[in-house]
């Protein structure tokens, strides 16, 4: 492909994008404000497990993309060549002029929930505001960036729950979705893993890139009539710091482990101290036993073990589970040999194996006319597909002991903060016990409900920021290690059992009594039609 930058700027979106801004333009409406809500109806799903929170990731990279893409004249020729089946022009000239003058996001404000933090179904994550036919081309790119990386993201942040204080290594590039491996390391390295093998974007970052040799190595130097030994001691001799000695090419414990010891000895001599090894086949748990005895009794307490071969959480917890029963039985501490552990994490990684998609989706919820805003909403026979409609805020309760209670849905006017700390009302709601409370409604069932005591409340704080206004920046962007450590104040805040790694406990997502009855009001309105 020849002409990258046609190819992922500003007609890196749907066809269908075009033409209903062109129908807009047409109709006269184009210069209209309108706003998008972008959120997601359901946790990933991985089949045996599944994820009861996910870590929003792809903001900057959207940023990115949206300051550089705007319709030159490349873009414009193509579109002008474009035909109907009956051969008449798609697109009409004042149309391509006005997105030759305007094809641009100059005029897009947009709030975000931060990278990093924790986000949870149904509440709004990315609020866009905007020229209603400009603010339609900016769909498709940004439900590309903004999904995937928060899916890879959330997967990591799974893996490092399990993981523990263990090192974890990203290996995916090989196996990820083209470039889109790229974007696929950054969420890896937001959602908890400490580094990755992709060395390229791995430089971009600033995290150096990690990796051993492969079966591939010690396979050329067998075909030229040479040994294992040989090939370690080769490897040994160029990387005598960071020698990680793959071992199970031909025998993990007959040929593998015996030669790796030996040229770790020589190391030794030399005044050198092996990373260790790694293992890419067999059964991990028994073989991690095994290989940390006989690094032991080499004298190599402090050598990694290495595991790599189709991990993911639910994987690394069977692993670490297996060990704690084996050991020992093995005359074998477990939880010294789970220490010494280190997870080269791929495939599964990079692909989200088990639910591949997040089903973020980008919904009108208002469009200005004249002074005021306008809610928007779609209907639909599945309740989990209703929008909720209205310029929103979205705010995060904190119960007493600093966890995270509830999200919270309101219209945005209200300010759950200042009534939180006003002395309630009379008739206000009260909890169970005579104090006041806090009603938080459930966003799809009217029956229920959950009234949460004010004096079980020790903080309430928005999460939407502004990132552009009128296109223009206002937000400073965070590191990579500051997102990662946001990432990790944020999940740290959840309890345990929203945490748990099968059936998570339901994280609570709530309207607002006000917001509530707006969504209903225009339910009743077009269905009654």
């Amino acid at each position: 492909m020849n002409d990258l930058p046609t190819a992922e700027g500003i007609l890196f979106t749907d066809q269908y994008q075009l033409t209903m801004a062109q129908l807009y333009f047409h109709l006269g409406m184009h210069e209209q404000r309108a706003q998008y809500d972008h959120f997601f109806r359901r946790y990933p799903d991985y089949g045996e497990h599944r994820a009861g929170f996910c870590v929003n990731a792809g903001l900057e990279w959207l940023l990115d993309w949206m300051a550089s893409a705007h319709f030159r004249e490349t873009e414009i020729s193509l579109l002008r060549g474009m035909t109907s089946r009956t051969g008449r022009r798609l697109f009409a000239d004042d149309f391509l002029s006005w997105l030759a003058a305007h094809g641009n996001f100059s005029a897009i404000s947009l709030q975000a929930v931060p990278e990093g933090r924790v986000v949870h179904a149904h509440a709004p994550l990315t609020v866009v505001r905007g020229p209603i036919a400009i603010a339609q081309l900016l769909e498709t790119p940004l439900l590309n960036i903004l999904n995937y990386q928060t899916l890879i993201a959330t997967k990591a942040a799974r893996v490092r729950a399990v993981a523990g204080d263990a090192l974890v290594l990203e290996f995916g590039i090989r196996r990820a979705h083209d470039r889109g491996g790229n974007a696929g390391t950054r969420a890896a390295l937001i959602g908890g893993a400490d580094y990755s093998s992709n060395a390229g974007i791995s430089h971009e970052l600033g995290y150096p890139p990690k990796g051993t040799h492969a079966h591939a190595f010690v396979q050329a130097f067998l075909a030229q009539g040479k040994t294992e030994l040989d090939a370690f001691q080769a490897y040994a001799d160029v990387y005598p710091d960071e020698c990680l000695l793959l071992v199970d090419t031909i025998d993990t414990l007959a040929s593998g482990m015996p030669n790796a010891i030996r040229v770790f000895e020589r190391l030794r001599r030399q005044g050198h101290s092996p990373v260790g090894v790694r293992l890419d086949s067999g059964n991990l748990a028994i073989l991690s036993i095994q290989v940390a005895q006989l690094l032991d009794a080499a004298g190599f307490p402090d050598a990694a073990i290495v595991l790599s071969n189709e991990l993911d959480e639910l994987r690394i917890h069977e692993i670490k589970t297996q060990i704690a029963l084996e050991a020992p039985r093995r005359g074998a501490d477990a939880d010294t040999v789970i220490n010494r552990l280190v997870y080269g994490v791929g495939t599964r990684l990079i692909t989200s194996a088990g639910d591949s998609s997040l089903g973020g989706v980008y919904k009108l919820v208002g469009l200005k006319s004249g002074p005021e805003w306008k809610p928007a909403i779609k209907v639909s026979e599945d309740p989990v597909k209703t929008a909720i409609p209205g310029s929103k805020k979205v705010w995060r309760i904190y119960d007493a002991q600093g966890m995270a209670a509830a999200d919270l849905l309101t219209l945005h006017t209200e300010d759950p903060f200042q009534e939180w700390q006003a002395a309630p009302s009379p008739g206000s709601p009260v909890d169970e016990r005579g104090g006041p409370s806090m009603q938080l409604l459930h966003p799809r069932d009217p029956d229920k409900r959950r009234a949460l005591p004010a004096g079980g409340i020790s903080h309430i704080e928005p999460l939407l920021v502004d990132v552009l206004v009128d296109g223009r920046p206002v937000y400073n962007r965070p590191s990579v290690e500051q997102i990662r450590a946001v990432r990790r104040a944020d999940t740290a805040r959840l309890h345990k059992d929203v945490r748990k790694l099968i059936d998570p406990a339901p994280y609570h997502v709530s309207v607002s009594q006000k917001l509530r009855s707006l969504q209903d009001q225009l339910v009743r309105s077009l269905t009654k039609n």
